[in-house]
Parts: C-alpha cells; structure tokens; sequence
C-alpha cells in the first residue's frame, strides 16, 4: 500500500509541477487520527539547535474564566458551528498531522525548482542568484545538495520548535476550549494536549518562515497554506485565536533561528565561481589518468564543489574529512577498475526490463522529489499508519534527514577529493539511461542517501528495517543499472551512509524521546 501511494504520490507531483505556477496541491491522502501517545514528558527532550526548550520566551495565556478567554470561546463556539464548502475543504486538507503535511508540501516545491538550466549563447550556463531570485534561472536551483539542507533544516527545525512547544503546553496547562465550553461544536478528534500554545501554529509559523527563506518566490503561497492551517484549527473548536498567535509566534522565532544558523553552514559558497571550477579542473588535467568532466555539450560546471565543507549537524567538519573519508577507488587501468567498468558496459548493453525501470524508478532527477525527497515520501506514510502525534513525528523526519544531509556532506567530500571520472568518461561506448550528473562519481549520492534514511527509518520502524535496507540497496544498484556508476561508487556509497545513519541513531537514543 505504501508503495503504491508513493508513486501516486511522485506521478501527481509532476504533473503539478508542468502544469501551473504557483498552486501546489499535493495529492497525497493523509487524514485525521488520534494520536497513539501524546508524550507528556516532551518538552523536556533535548533539541538540536536551540540551547534550551526555553530559550524562545512564550507569555503566559489569559486565565480561563477571563473575560477575555471567555470571549474567545464564544467566538470560536460561532466559527466551528456553521463551515462554508471552502472552510470545510480546507479543515479536511489540514486535519492530519502538519508535519507531514508541510513536508509533503515541501517536497513539491523541491520538484518546481530543480530544473536543469539552459545553456547561455556563448556556451556558459546561468546560475540562479539569490538576490534577484525572479530572474532566470528562478531561485532556488534545488538540487540534491540544496534539497538535503532544506529537508533537514525543516525537520530539525520543527522538532526544535514543537519540544519548546510541548514544554509549554504543560508549564501553562491550558486545555481544549471544549472542555471549558461543551457546547463548542468540534469537527476533529479533541486530543488531551493542552491547547496552548497551538502545535499546528508552531508548525504553520516555523514552515512558512523557514521556506519562504528558502523559497522566496513562494512568500505569498506559503503565507496562505500557513493561514490555512490555523484557520483549521478555529475551524474544527480545537483551538481559540490565543492559542494560534501564540504558536504561530514561536514557530516563527525559532525559524529566525535556524535561518541565522542556515546562513552561516557555507552552503553559499558550496556552488563556487568560473576561478574556483577552473582551479579544480586545472588540478586533474595533467593527472595521466581519466578523470571526471562533463559529458554535457556545451560543458556544464561542476555542481557543488564545496558542499563537503557545509556545517553538518550529527558530527564535526574533521569527522567528515577523516572518519567518513572513505579508502580509494580502484586506480584507473588497474584490474579492478577495467572489470568494473566492463560491467557498466554489460549494462549498458544488456540490462533486462525488470533492470531499467528500478533505474528509472530511483532516477530523482530534475522535476522529482531529489533522492533524499523520495526517502521523505517514503517515510510519511510509517509516520501517519503509526499515528505519531507531531512532535514524534518531526523526531523521525528530524534524525532521518540530518543522517541524509550529513551523508551528502560526506558523499560530496569524498567525490571531489578523489574525483574519479564516471563510466563514460572512461568508456564512451557506454550509454546511459538517464543524465550523467554533474560531478564526480566516488561515491554514490543516491547510495549514501539511501542507507543514511534507511538506517534511521529501520531504527524508528524496526519491524520494517529489512525493507528500508533492501531499498536502499536497489536504490544503489538502480545507479549501476542506469550506467552511470561503478559497482565500487555503490558500495561504497552504502557503507557510507550506514556509518552516517548510524551516528544519528546513536544521538537520536539519547534525547529523551526512546
């Protein structure tokens, strides 16, 4: 069943994506559920980024038997007892959990904005420019990189924002306004959280702040959904406005948080300049060997040069360049490589049809989710079938995307310390079945990806840990299938991102939430 919701799910991404602009509506169908813990004890877990549960200050509610709460009963008593079509639609949209719901939206966003630009007449390439974000090609330019960094600052940063939120909710203790007023019609299930501040409002203001940094084109849609979410909550008698300002205020400053953080990672100086692509090549030209270069005509610079230097989150920059730098590749020439490289060519020549569409099935290439997204798509739907309430629910996504973005730091490192040349570079009998990326191939990206989420998943859904791993592993041969890799770049690219996932794992133990 997962399964076939995540194709729907990706088929119908793409067909909003080609088809309008700006209105994104995701079509996976999550709906509402009572959570299976609420988790009492979780404002007292360890965040990631912020220093303390606390650190964000929240103003104590007005009391309720105020005048002023009281008022705000009788207003929501009005609001949730008679629902438009349109409110009703939005209720239904936003009555699952918000954590996956923004993540699902997230990854449609990741899908309009990763798209390959055209060449320049003079033969160069265009390179988005943050500062005039409008211009072509749109920024952001979501590449795998980019697309890793923004999963994994959504998901850490929620989860910092819903423990300050549930740390909150029982230092105030306020409950459900229903349960001060029975005759508030409810249209979702009331659950025993106390009701201030709102966690939907923590969610809806962190997410539009954070990807509106991170999408600025999408400003007055993202400020809309946010709406839309906390508009939900009136609609449905769970929540008074107080409860909504108050979270959506929260949510926004520990967004402003992550995004102080966001612009000192390095992230901005990962893509390089026309110096700093010349220097590197003018480094691998007089090697004797082949080397990795673009098979794009007009030639395409090298993506992401620096992106191995970007802050990552489970371990230190000296973790990355010695712990998780991974032994050579076969030297070129060498035994080792002309057999590796012969079986590219077997490939290329024979794959079988069952071999191709697992190719196709794990291409993530433009227009797509990104590796790590397709990791996210799979994980939602174990986060709404266990009934996770958000802030165990930004917990899984939270460790799973940091484990996949620290990989990508890692996988990246190790691609442009080596720089060894793709099979076609080496072989130009060699066709492949989708595009040659953009950069070196040792190790593989989609392979450290991959087993980085699948260790993490499998520690969260251990029932399902064997699946998670055998997906991971056909997402790497996916990239032997498609020609594009040596069976070295994959198995490398698997041991990788087990080690990587695995340190997450070990921090995830941890923080409170086991």
């Amino acid at each position: 069943m997962k399964n076939k919701i995540l194709l729907i799910t990706i088929v119908t991404s793409l067909a909003i994506v080609a088809g309008c602009k700006k209105e994104i509506l995701p079509g996976m169908e999550f709906t509402s559920y009572t959570y299976s813990s609420i988790d009492e004890d979780g404002g007292n877990w360890k965040t990631i980024y912020l220093t303390s549960p606390t650190q964000v200050v929240v103003n104590a509610p007005s009391d309720p038997t105020s005048p002023e709460y009281l008022a705000e009963l009788s207003a929501l008593k009005s609001t949730s007892a008679t629902l438009t079509e349109e409110q009703k639609e939005k209720l239904d949209y936003w009555s699952t959990n918000g954590v996956i719901r923004w993540n699902e939206i997230t990854r449609e966003l990741m899908a309009k904005y990763f798209l390959m630009p055209a060449p320049n007449a003079d033969g160069t390439y265009p390179w988005p420019n943050s500062a005039a974000p409008s211009a072509y090609p749109y920024y952001p330019f979501s590449s795998p990189p980019y697309a890793s960094r923004a999963y994994a600052y959504l998901s850490a940063g929620s989860f910092d924002a819903l423990i300050s939120c549930w740390n909150y909710k029982y230092q105030f203790n306020r409950n459900a306004p229903s349960t001060y007023d029975a005759s508030i019609t409810t249209n979702l299930p009331v659950s025993t959280l106390p009701s201030y501040p709102s966690e939907d409002a923590v969610i809806a203001g962190f997410s539009r702040t954070l990807l509106t940094f991170l999408f600025p084109l999408e400003a007055s849609y993202l400020t809309q959904l946010a709406k839309d979410q906390e508009d939900s909550r009136l609609y449905a008698g769970t929540n008074v406005t107080s409860d909504i300002v108050a979270g959506d205020s929260l949510g926004k400053k520990v967004a402003n948080l992550f995004i102080t953080r966001a612009k000192g990672d390095g992230m901005k100086n990962t893509l390089g300049t026309q110096a700093v692509w010349d220097s590197i090549s003018n480094v691998w030209s007089n090697v004797g060997y082949t080397v990795w270069s673009s098979t794009e005509v007009p030639a395409r610079q090298m993506l992401a040069p620096k992106f191995g230097l970007v802050k990552p989150w489970t371990m230190t920059t000296t973790d990355v360049t010695t712990t998780h730098r991974l032994p050579p590749p076969p030297a070129v020439g060498s035994p080792e490589f002309q057999s590796a490289l012969d079986e590219v060519l077997d490939y290329s020549k024979n794959a079988t049809n069952e071999e191709k569409q697992i190719a196709f099935k794990w291409d993530d290439g433009p227009s797509t989710y990104t590796p790590p997204g397709h990791w996210n798509a799979i994980a939602c739907p174990y986060i709404h079938d266990a009934s996770l309430n958000p802030l165990r629910s930004a917990r899984v996504l939270a460790y799973t995307n940091m484990a996949m973005e620290d990989a990508g730091i890692c996988v990246w490192d190790n691609k442009f310390y080596y720089f060894c040349c793709r099979p076609s570079n080496a072989n130009p009998e060699i066709k492949t079945l989708m595009g040659v990326p953009g950069f070196p191939a040792y190790p593989s990206g989609h392979s450290g990806f991959s087993a980085a989420g699948a260790t993490v998943l499998g520690h969260f859904f251990p029932s399902d840990a064997a699946y998670f791993m055998d997906q991971a592993n056909e997402a790497a041969l996916s990239r032997l299938y498609g020609c594009i890799h040596f069976r070295f770049d994959c198995d490398q690219g698997i041991n990788l991102g087990i080690g990587v996932g695995q340190v997450a794992v070990d921090l995830a133990v941890l923080d409170g939430g086991e």
